[in-house]
């Protein structure tokens, strides 16, 4: 097993250390927070876990320098995902962090190149695309390829933190200092979705709901390919129950979700529906975390590459999005 550090103490750190646990891939050996009553109540919720040998560091450089981990996972704010990543390179840790893995495309740019330059690992956390429901519809895309006529993909979700942020609060969510909004959290699955099933788009446009602290709370992207469109339609401040498709022609595969995926139906050329088989694992970071490991421990530097292109493209794809609606982050402005 590979140990592993973490920062961040939200759920999803839970969910991404349950499923290392569950497929034995990562031991947790170290958590970073700002208090060590907050990393050490963390650990004390990982029920499954013995967390008596799990340290703590509330100082990120002392954290670095730990010899006991070799492999973090970040789970920050967005914004703080560059210098944290950077930092943890230049000390010679592999990296898994957080979709999006940065604010702006710059930035991926030099954490990939100091990645390779120290041989290290950086891998964005794009987990949908490692299960194996997401491989059944590659399958079907490529299988249906020459039919292939454009897509629409919803995922939107009303934010625990919209209250809040009605309430005249800044969550970090809707907070441009911290690279949120909805296209920059659960928008990036359906670019993920885009960009390995149908390729780098030609154009991009985003037309957004701006929210009063200046960041999108909900939008519409369009994706123009050579001889097809992807709309798709994300958002945190409302929920949606409309399916996302994939259209053939008079065929179409339906998707329950274009970020977390259940259920895969087929409506055939006669308009009849039938449901796909599919396996979906509890937890939907199990794949992702078997993925990781096995790629670092048989050191597969040719998937390693595909992932690293994905993620380049999809980071490039949401900063060309945001320049088209004028959204600005405070990563921007930095020189």
């Amino acid at each position: 097993m590979i140990n592993l550090a973490i920062i961040g103490t939200s759920w999803i750190t839970q969910q991404f250390i349950e499923a290392a646990d569950e497929t034995k891939t990562f031991k947790l050996a170290r958590v970073y927070s700002r208090t060590e009553e907050k990393a050490q109540a963390f650990i004390d919720g990982l029920s499954k876990l013995d967390g008596s040998a799990v340290k703590i560091s509330t100082d990120l450089n002392k954290f670095f320098e730990s010899d006991d981990f070799d492999t973090v996972y970040i789970a920050s704010p967005n914004a703080l995902h560059f210098a944290q990543a950077r930092l943890a390179i230049e000390n010679g840790k592999n990296v898994i962090v957080e979709k999006p893995s940065t604010s702006i495309i710059r930035e991926y740019t030099i954490l990939d190149t100091l990645a390779h330059e120290k041989g290290v690992y950086f891998f964005e956390a794009a987990r949908q695309i490692h299960e194996p429901i997401f491989k059944k519809v590659q399958s079907y895309v490529d299988d249906n390829r020459e039919q292939l006529t454009g897509a629409t993909l919803s995922y939107m979700k009303y934010s625990s933190k919209m209250d809040s942020f009605l309430a005249g609060k800044k969550p970090n969510i809707f907070n441009p200092k911290f690279s949120g909004g909805a296209l920059y959290d659960l928008g990036v699955y359906a670019v993920y979705d885009s960009i390995v099933l149908f390729g780098t788009p030609n154009k991009v446009d985003y037309e957004p709901e701006i929210l009063s602290s200046g960041i999108d709370g909900s939008g519409s992207l369009t994706l123009k390919y050579d001889n097809f469109d992807v709309n798709i339609i994300v958002g945190k401040t409302k929920n949606s129950y409309m399916p996302s498709e994939i259209y053939f022609g008079k065929k179409t595969l339906l998707m329950d979700s274009a970020g977390d995926i259940t259920k895969l139906t087929e409506a055939g050329s006669d308009k009849k529906l039938s449901e796909i088989p599919t396996t979906k694992s509890d937890n939907p970071m199990d794949s992702e975390a078997v993925e990781f490991a096995r790629i670092m421990n048989e050191n597969d530097t040719e998937t390693y590459a595909k992932l690293s292109s994905y993620a380049r493209k999809v980071n490039r794809v949401l900063e060309q999005a945001r320049t088209s609606a004028g959204l600005v982050f405070e990563a921007d402005k930095e020189k």
